[in-house]
C-alpha cells in the first residue's frame, strides 16, 4: 500500500454518474493526518493506493436523486471514509451524503477541514468514551498538540477542571496563555505540568492538584509500556504512572493501540473500579451503527468552531504543490500543528 497523494493530477477521471445518496463536492481545502496502514490491513482494505487528506471542506456541485441533506452550492465539511476511491487532494470528490455536514458561513474552508477530525476525536474521547461531567478533573497529556488543544477547550466548556502536560517550555507558555472563554467570560487556563522538567513529577503533581484523590479522566497521546524505551518516547508517561494517578471510578482513554496490561495493572484497575477505553475515531465511519450520533458530533464541532469555543492551533494553509512534502512530514510526525492544503 502506498499513500495516494498525487491524485490531484488526475482531474480527467472525475466520475460523471453519481449514486442515489451521493454528493459531488468541489474541494476547497483538505487536512493532512497520518495514515494508519495497520488499520487498513486489519480491516482487509488492502489496496494499492491509500487516500490522504480525507478531511475535506468544499462546495456541493451536484446531488444524487435521493439526497435530502444537501443541494447544489451548499458549503459542506466532512471526512471521507477509509475505503474512499479518491484522496481529498482532488479538485472534485464524490461521497455519500452521510459523510458530510453543513459548514457554517463564518468558518473558513481551511479551519473547517483542519478541525473536523481532531474535534471528532476530542468528542469521542470525552463524551462517548469517558462520559465527562461538570466538576470532574481531566488530565490531557501533550495538551499543546492539535488534539490536546481541542480536548482542553471542550473539557473547559463543560465545566471540567483541566490538567495538561507540556513537553517543552514553548508548550508551557502556549498552554498558560490558552485562556478558555465560556459565554464571553474568561476562565483560568489549564494547570500545566512541566514534563520537560525532570524536577516535576507527573504523579505527584496530579495527586497534589486533586487532594490525593487522583484524576477522573486521563486522555493520553502515547504511553510507555516498558522502563527501557527509545528516546522518542521519553516524554510519554509510563502506564504504571497513569494507573497510579487515576481516581476511584476513573476512566483512562488511550490512543496506544498496543497497550498491554499485566495482571498487576488489571488488579489496580479492579481495586479502583476504574475502566480503560481505546480511542479509535475511525470506528464512526467503519461502522454505521451510530450514524445519527456521528453527524450530530460533526455538526457540533462546527458550531463550536463557529462560536469560538474551539480555537485550534493551525499551520498556515499549504499550497497544493507542497502537499506531498507536507504529507511526508505529517506521516513521520514531524509537525506539531495540523496542516491543511488550500485547493
Amino acid at each position: 500500500m502506498r499513500l495516494h497523494s498525487h491524485s490531484f493530477l488526475e482531474k480527467s477521471n472525475v466520475p460523471t454518474n453519481i449514486g442515489d445518496h451521493q454528493v459531488k463536492v468541489q474541494v476547497k481545502s483538505c487536512a493532512l493526518s497520518p495514515v494508519d496502514f495497520k488499520l487498513y490491513e486489519d480491516l482487509k482494505l488492502e489496496k494499492e493506493h491509500v487516500p490522504v487528506g480525507r478531511e475535506i471542506a468544499g462546495v456541493v456541485l451536484q446531488v444524487g436523486p435521493k439526497v435530502t441533506f444537501f443541494q447544489p452550492d451548499d458549503e459542506v465539511v466532512g471526512i471521507l471514509p477509509l475505503e474512499a476511491e479518491r484522496s481529498g487532494l482532488c479538485s472534485v470528490v464524490v461521497t455519500d451524503e452521510y459523510n458530510l455536514v453543513q459548514k457554517p458561513e463564518k468558518v473558513s474552508w481551511f479551519e473547517a477541514a483542519a478541525v473536523i477530525k481532531d474535534g471528532l476525536r476530542a468528542y469521542t474521547a470525552l463524551h462517548t468514551l469517558a462520559r465527562m461531567a461538570a466538576g470532574q478533573t481531566v488530565l490531557v497529556l501533550d495538551g499543546a498538540g492539535p488534539f490536546g488543544v481541542l480536548a482542553i477547550q471542550l473539557a473547559h466548556y463543560h465545566g471540567v477542571k483541566v490538567l495538561a502536560t507540556a513537553l517543552s517550555p514553548e508548550d508551557q507558555k502556549f498552554l498558560e496563555e490558552l485562556r478558555p472563554s465560556v459565554g464571553g467570560v474568561s476562565l483560568p487556563s489549564a494547570r500545566v505540568i512541566r514534563v520537560w522538567d525532570s524536577k516535576e513529577d507527573l504523579v505527584d503533581s496530579c495527586l497534589e492538584e486533586t487532594g490525593g484523590l487522583g484524576v477522573d479522566i486521563i486522555i493520553d497521546s502515547g504511553v510507555r509500556l516498558y522502563d527501557e524505551e527509545p528516546e522518542a518516547q521519553r516524554h510519554c508517561p509510563h502506564k504504571h504512572d497513569l494507573l497510579t494517578l487515576l481516581s476511584v471510578g476513573g476512566h483512562w482513554v488511550t490512543t496506544e493501540q498496543h497497550l498491554q496490561l499485566d495482571p498487576p495493572d488489571s488488579h489496580i484497575l479492579f481495586l479502583k473500579a476504574a475502566s480503560l477505553s481505546f480511542l479509535n475515531d475511525e470506528v464512526w465511519t467503519t461502522s454505521r451503527a451510530k450514524q445519527g450520533r456521528y453527524l450530530h458530533i460533526l455538526k457540533d464541532v462546527m458550531d463550536k468552531l463557529c462560536t469560538g469555543t474551539f480555537r485550534p492551533q493551525l499551520e498556515d494553509p499549504v499550497p497544493l504543490y507542497e502537499a506531498t512534502v507536507s504529507m511526508e512530514m505529517v506521516q513521520r510526525k514531524q509537525t506539531r500543528k495540523r496542516i491543511a492544503v488550500k485547493l
